[in-house]
């Protein structure tokens, strides 16, 4: 009877030790397979801040271009603005000028009829 029961452990041991054999090598291989996905996303992770670290330089550069940009455009429209303003000036001048001749022009036939008239009359 003594024989018995300690051959039926040392079966149930024997199977019991086979099973935890199995979920030893299913656990080894579980946390295999964990590492080299770690691995793998740990590989993406370096690819993706290598590209954002390129990104953010040509970004940079790109800031510094559309501010030296901003800067000209700021020059280049005061400069503009300047001319427009001489350019009104000058066409307001001329325009007084233009006015100035017409009512000179007037004055003169006015006159040269006056004198014209006054000349005749002398003449009689």
């Amino acid at each position: 009877l003594h024989y018995t029961r300690s051959l039926k452990w040392e079966k149930e041991m024997s199977s019991q030790g086979a099973t935890l054999q199995n979920y030893n090598n299913e656990l080894v291989k579980c946390l295999e397979d964990l590492r080299d996905k770690r691995e793998t996303l740990n590989k993406e992770i370096l690819k993706e801040e290598k590209k954002k670290q390129d990104i953010q330089k040509k970004l940079h550069k790109l800031t510094e271009e559309l501010h030296r940009i901003n800067e000209r455009l700021a020059k280049k429209t005061s400069a503009r603005n300047d001319f427009d303003t001489t350019i009104q000036e000058t066409e307001g001048a001329y325009m007084k000028i233009l006015e100035s001749s017409q009512t000179l022009l007037h004055v003169l036939k006015r006159e040269s009829v006056s004198l014209t008239k006054k000349k005749q009359t002398s003449h009689k």
